[in-house]
């Protein structure tokens, strides 16, 4: 019990830490295979495109969901981590 105590207010005066690159690269891995699911759920091969009126519009919905979970994870770089 006198250890578990211990370990407690060591953990509680511990500095708080930046998730930093690794968060963020992990956080990233997630949104390009979100991404990749998507394209081949709409029959496509995940690429660059270049945008033209030509596009299919399950495309542009794949690329705005991946423009959304990036910014969350431009987040995780600089959130605390205790």
């Amino acid at each position: 019990m006198r250890f578990s105590s211990a370990l407690l207010v060591a953990a509680s005066m511990a500095p708080v830490v930046l998730g930093g690159p690794i968060s963020y690269g992990i956080c990233q891995s997630g949104c390009y295979a979100a991404a990749v699911i998507c394209y081949a759920a709409a029959g496509f091969t995940f690429s660059v495109i270049v945008a033209t009126p030509a596009i299919p519009p399950a495309l542009l919905v794949c690329n705005a969901g991946l423009a959304a979970c990036s910014a969350v994870c431009n987040t995780t770089f600089f959130a605390s981590t205790p």
